[in-house]
């Protein structure tokens, strides 16, 4: 699985509207890459949690995943 997908499988999973998220790739400074998600206004406080936990989490697993296949990816929300 790749972790743009991994990514696009969190979100759907934690929000109301499954079909309004789009997960798009860009290259990063570096040798980053940069994940960002777009969900409908609605659902924003589903992804970013209470404090910022849920959106934390997600980061530490692409995280996980990512250093695991020798890569560095950011993750943001729009």
């Amino acid at each position: 699985m790749e972790i743009k997908e991994l990514v696009a499988l969190l979100a759907k999973n934690l929000v109301e509207h499954p079909d309004q998220v789009e997960v798009s790739s860009t290259e990063g400074t570096g040798g980053a890459q940069n994940l960002l998600i777009k969900v409908a206004d609605d659902d924003k406080g589903k992804i970013i949690g209470k404090q910022g936990k849920v959106i934390k989490a997600v980061r530490a697993v692409v995280g996980a995943a990512a250093s695991k296949s020798g890569q560095k990816i950011l993750v943001d929300l729009e």
